[in-house]
């Protein structure tokens, strides 16, 4: 009779409801076909192949190499990537029985008679995964596994972007400090000539005193370039998980730029979905709250579990394995909340809203994703157009420097237009340093948006 009430129970229990929610559709509007300036660069499928290395820049790529070994942020990400891995070896331990030994001894007295009592068994309980949650709640940790291990690339990637971001920095700041010290020993050249000129009666004090302003002025810019060179240099060691001393050999100033004219492979908008790591992650934690939904409806189900022991039980040691003391139980026993104060309900409709969120925030990551692509494209074109134009500025500057200081010299014009001739020449040098470490700053922020290296 009671076999019979509980296989009625279980077919109740399978008419209900098998709750398992699946993970909804989560992307609300369908990406662009392409990007807004797809024309200017090479569509190519993408590849695992490390991007910074297409900057042919053997420092950088050693900086990288460092940080993977040492940046303290990566370190973080992959201990929680294995607490995940760990918990959801636990959620697959659910499957399989549960085993124990037990011992013990007992001595009574009772009415002037004392008896001893010696017991051994083996226990086991087992929860069978009728209704699936078990199976829901090993579907939930290997989404929550997945979603730590895409947080554990994306942390690679800003890592990478991080280190390449800070060493573009550098060297822009090195240039500019380069620069400054080479126009220094120019304008000091310059204004010694003036100062000639000037004691031989060919010029006035005016022209000494104009030639030296912009001699000290260039002079003052030396310590504010030297403050963000060693700012830059504590920010790498940092990222690579040094202190300055040890890596400053490898940052010395160096005369070559890394390449910034580079044809960039974009591929297609929807291949995002499958690239960026926050996308990826993103999309399990969805998957994972929809688990939960699962989880939390199955409970509304009966839980069937089979407790039994096997053992023996003697007043005497040394009849402990007769036969007659042979013990065991078989207990198969079906659990089933009826009523809870609608707690099951609260618990469902919570797990819902958790997942609707995470809907939301998918669909925020996506959007966000394309608009970091395009901008960052958008600011890579617009810096080379910059630079294009600056090379042509420096260069017709410096002529007119050249020409300016001949005709100074041979007293056929005022020293006005060598003054102005060095300021615009170094403020044209300058530029052209920044634009070209913005287009390397754009090209670095558009292959972190892209999700790493094509």
């Amino acid at each position: 009779m009671k076999f019979q009430l509980l296989f009625v129970i279980m077919g109740l229990a399978v008419s209900v409801a098998r709750a398992d929610a699946g993970c909804p559709d989560a992307l609300s509007r369908p990406m662009p076909a392409a990007w807004t300036y797809a024309a200017e660069f090479d569509q190519v499928s993408p590849s695992d192949d490390a991007w910074w290395r297409g900057f042919d820049d053997v420092v950088l790529d050693s900086l990288i190499s460092l940080g993977e070994r040492a940046n303290f942020d990566v370190a973080m990400a992959a201990r929680r990537m294995e607490a995940a891995r760990q918990q959801m070896r636990v959620a697959r331990a659910a499957y399989f029985p549960q085993i124990g030994l037990q011992g013990g001894y007992d001595r009574t007295r009772r009415s002037g008679v004392t008896a001893n009592t010696y017991t051994a068994e083996a226990t086991a309980s087992w929860q069978i995964d009728l209704f699936g949650k078990i199976t829901a709640s090993v579907r939930q940790s290997k989404a929550q596994y997945r979603a730590s291990h895409a947080e554990y690339l994306g942390a690679m990637v800003s890592l990478a972007g991080e280190i390449a971001s800070n060493y573009v920095q550098l060297r822009v700041w090195q240039a500019e400090l380069a620069v400054a010290r080479e126009h220094i020993v120019r304008q000091d050249t310059i204004a010694g000539i003036a100062n000639t000129r000037f004691e031989c009666g060919l010029a006035s004090k005016i022209d000494v005193d104009q030639a030296r302003t912009i001699l000290y002025s260039t002079r003052a810019t030396v310590p504010s370039l030297e403050t963000p060179v060693h700012t830059a240099v504590s920010a790498l060691a940092l990222l690579t998980g040094l202190y300055p001393s040890e890596i400053e050999p490898l940052l010395a100033s160096s005369d070559k730029f890394p390449d910034y004219r580079q044809l960039v492979g974009a591929g297609v908008p929807s291949e995002l979905l499958r690239r960026r790591p926050d996308i990826v992650a993103a999309e399990y934690n969805l998957a994972a709250a929809a688990a939960a939904v699962g989880i939390a409806k199955k409970d509304f189900l009966p839980t069937l579990t089979l407790n039994g022991s096997v053992g023996v039980v003697s007043d005497g040691h040394g009849k402990f394995f007769s036969g007659d003391n042979l013990a065991y139980s078989i207990a198969p026993t079906l659990s089933w909340t009826l009523f809870d104060g609608m707690a099951r309900s609260a618990r469902v409709a919570a797990a819902r809203a958790d997942m609707e969120a995470l809907v939301e925030q998918y669909n925020y990551t996506v959007m966000n994703a394309y608009n970091e692509v395009d901008n960052a494209m958008n600011s890579y074109l617009n810096a080379m157009r910059q630079i294009n134009e600056y090379e042509r500025a420096a260069e017709a500057s410096d002529e007119f420097l050249r020409l300016s200081l001949e005709l100074y010299t041979q007293g056929l014009s005022d020293f006005t237009n060598v003054a102005n001739a060095q300021v615009d020449l170094l403020q044209y040098t300058n530029s052209l340093i920044v634009a070209r470490g913005q287009a390397m700053s754009a090209l670095v922020t558009l292959y972190e948006a892209l999700g790493g290296g094509f």
